[in-house]
């Protein structure tokens, strides 16, 4: 079986995405030097992101245990985490889960609305400012700002630090950045984010952070570490994935007019346009992973005790079998569109993923009423991603408003 080594810098995604499917539902891929299988088909993903014999602790996995993988590896600091609910299994994982998803309820995540919607107005004259001489990045000005702002008043972050974390976020994900300044900023976070808890133990607030410390329901209370765990992870994972899910949209919805022609005219849903770009150019290009704790007989093809899983859900969102040929278009009237992965599937699905939505449904409609000759500014075919393997994230967004 051939295997594919993916690209850190990024240059060819949708020929990567291709390559990808054509190698078949499971792939052997090359992950910076680490050889891991990847799935690429929905319905196989389906089977085994709820396959109790794919566990997420790094201690299953061969490469580490045998020390070919160390902390010198790239990637290391997405999967030797802090105990968190990302990081475990079983009994373990449903009782830190329940603590989030009882913090982050629906009711929270609407009293967030009107917080939402006044920082796009804000962000909106920002763009209008910014954009009123000629060129103007949407990403930095708008989609950047936006989830850090909403995710740091959730979490009750001090608004003063928010541009501290984005800059330390950069860097970790960042195939760029040396290993060991990527591991000096991970030792930032962890005394940063151990402060904040420290203080929202003696002082709480009206945050999720302050939730979770204070969560009783559904067994033992969370430890400090585990607070710290899981804070780390929602606040990355709050902003990435929202601030690429704003930029694609926008992105497949200028190459498409007619389609952004139905939205603006109430005859489709903007929430069609959400799931369509989770599912057509999703925020994630590979999640990173699972380990085998026996051999797991996929077809013809065994994935071996102690073997590394990733979900290519870009690749995964152009299934063919699921989505039909003309998969690797915008659609909006897709009757499947819905049924994408972008959030994950089974026990590990992402519990932020309806602030996500949330987020997306507020600020694009507002993007588009504000500035409805919005354009790109260069050729598509000129844009950049980041090199950033697990996020799929242009580095700029450079547009003309318009009239």
């Amino acid at each position: 079986m051939e295997t594919i080594a993916i690209d850190p810098m990024v240059g060819d995604l949708t020929g990567e995405t291709t390559r990808l499917r054509a190698a078949g539902r499971l792939a052997k891929i090359d992950l910076l030097g680490a050889p891991v299988w990847t799935v690429t088909e929905h319905a196989l993903a389906r089977q085994l992101l709820t396959d109790t014999r794919l566990i997420k602790d790094i201690h299953g996995w061969s490469l580490w245990t045998n020390g070919v993988i160390t902390d010198q590896w790239p990637l290391i600091g997405m999967i030797l985490v802090d105990r968190s609910m990302f990081s475990v299994d079983g009994p373990e994982h449903r009782r830190l889960r329940l603590k989030t998803t009882q913090a982050l309820s629906r009711k929270r995540l609407e009293d967030l609305r009107p917080y939402i919607e006044s920082i796009t107005a804000e962000l909106l004259d920002d763009l209008a400012k910014a954009g009123a001489e000629g060129v103007v990045d949407l990403k930095t000005v708008f989609a950047y700002p936006l989830p850090m702002r909403v995710i740091g008043k959730l979490m009750g972050v001090d608004p003063a630090d928010e541009a501290l974390l984005l800059g330390w976020y950069k860097k970790f994900f960042s195939v760029m950045t040396p290993q060991d300044e990527r591991l000096r900023v991970i030792g930032d976070m962890d005394v940063y984010f151990t402060k904040m808890v420290q203080q929202k133990t003696a002082e709480p607030g009206d945050d999720l952070t302050s939730a979770l410390i204070q969560a009783t329901d559904g067994g033992e209370p969370l430890t400090q570490a585990e607070v710290i765990g899981n804070l780390k992870a929602l606040v990355a994972a709050g902003h990435e994935t929202t601030v690429s899910l704003l930029v694609n949209a926008v992105r497949a919805l200028i190459a498409n007019p007619e389609q952004l022609a139905d939205l603006a005219t109430g005859d489709r849903e903007w929430s069609a346009a959400v799931e369509e770009t989770l599912r057509y150019d999703g925020p994630v290009n590979h999640l990173l992973m699972r380990f085998a704790t026996e051999d797991i007989t996929v077809g013809d093809v065994v994935i071996e005790k102690g073997d590394g899983v990733v979900m290519s859900y870009r690749a995964i969102g152009r299934d063919t079998d699921l989505h039909g040929a003309d998969a690797d278009e915008f659609d909006l009237t897709r009757p499947t569109a819905a049924r994408n992965m972008s959030f994950g599937y089974g026990p590990h699905i992402c519990p932020g993923a309806a602030l996500a939505r949330l987020e997306a449904a507020i600020a694009l409609p507002a993007l588009f009423a504000r500035f409805p000759d919005l354009r790109l500014a260069v050729p598509d075919g000129e844009l950049v991603n980041l090199p950033v393997m697990t996020q799929n994230d242009l580095a700029a967004f450079p547009i003309h408003l318009g009239n």
